[in-house]
């Protein structure tokens, strides 16, 4: 069987993947019934808060709701993804315990497996090596990865990533030892509790709207970057992976449906070349507490290496961010000679 490891690098020539032989790997799948039994028992009760939400839900309710699925998100974008996995940029400590509440109220975790786990993902995407690996299927991508036990391969490659930056942050090592005492605190009490102790929401109402059903629909939420962000869309700057550009998902999760650009460049802090926080709503996050001095060494592609790579690489869609301003190639030269320039620098041009 031969492998993709889906990497392609700035000196190769050809967008072809780079490939190299494995072994032959039987995987008999064993079902993880407990995840079953959770998840099943969430959408069900989702169901029925999809009924109080339009029957016996309070507008302080639907509010809080919204609050909570947008820091949650950012827990999630901000926080496990381009902070702890991909190091795209570094936080102090006020910022990355906010990061880590936001991310363990979304329930999806520990941040120690979920870093780990997207990692193996980038290095080895869509092999056997990789957990929720598309090419095995929409649905697996999308969350029965999640039912049933990984493929000896993700464990195998699994052991060969250093995770040793996430052992030696005390505070993912926290997260990790007292994980359930947080869930049952943060996750499952205080969403049920704030609805009903400070504007009189039911409590059946609060658990169903609040817990319930929020969860799912973040759950769903993240889980279309692995499905939709991986077989939907155009593939500017990669043709060589399956990671998409995909703009609803985009919306829903934040930011993170530029996918094809975030494989191209991991290690990018925005995940997306677009300007002016376009569906994008993570980086103006990072960007603002960068200002605050919380945030730094926030790491991006200079254009002319993502130019490059999608003129080499890509499918053909690419279009460069349009300007349209005084820099932009396509304004007429009569525009530029009409204009006034007002305190304009002792430099003649």
């Amino acid at each position: 069987m031969t492998v993709a490891t889906g990497q392609l690098f700035e000196e190769d020539d050809a967008p072809e993947p780079i490939v190299h032989k494995a072994p032959e790997v039987k995987h008999k799948v064993k079902i993880f019934w407990r995840n079953v039994f959770t998840l099943t028992y969430f959408h069900i009760a989702s169901v029925y808060g999809v009924y109080l939400a339009l029957t016996n839900t309070r507008w302080q309710t639907f509010a809080f709701v919204a609050f909570l699925y947008v820091i949650t998100k950012i827990g999630i974008t901000a926080g496990v993804h381009r902070l702890w996995t991909h190091r795209a940029y570094k936080a102090n400590f006020p910022l990355r315990a906010l990061l880590m509440f936001f991310f363990t109220l979304s329930f999806e975790g520990k941040v120690w497996v979920w870093a780990r786990d997207h990692r193996v993902h980038h290095k080895y995407q869509e092999t056997d090596a990789d957990p929720y690996n598309a090419a095995r299927g929409f649905w697996f991508a999308h969350m029965t990865w999640l039912l049933q036990n990984k493929h000896p391969e993700v464990i195998r490659k699994g052991k060969g990533i250093d995770i040793s930056d996430l052992e030696a942050d005390w505070l993912v090592m926290f997260q990790k030892k007292y994980y359930w005492p947080l869930v049952y605190v943060i996750c499952l009490f205080m969403p049920t509790f704030v609805p009903w102790y400070f504007w009189g929401e039911d409590l059946i109402t609060a658990w169903h709207v609040a817990v319930c059903l929020r969860y799912v629909i973040s759950y769903h939420g993240t889980w279309l970057v692995n499905s939709v962000a991986h077989m939907y869309g155009n593939r500017p700057y990669e043709t060589a992976i399956f990671a998409r550009e995909n703009a609803p998902v985009s919306l829903i999760t934040l930011g993170e449906g530029w996918h094809n650009y975030h494989h191209a460049f991991p290690w990018d802090y925005k995940a997306s070349e677009l300007g002016f926080y376009t569906f994008n709503m993570t980086t103006a996050f990072i960007d603002f507490f960068a200002k605050i001095g919380w945030a730094y060494d926030l790491k991006t592609v200079p254009h002319h290496v993502i130019k490059a790579r999608a003129l080499r690489a890509g499918d053909g869609t690419y279009k460069e961010p349009e300007v349209w301003g005084w820099d932009d190639k396509d304004v007429h030269p009569e525009d530029r000679k009409s204009a006034t320039i007002i305190n304009g620098s002792a430099k003649k041009e």
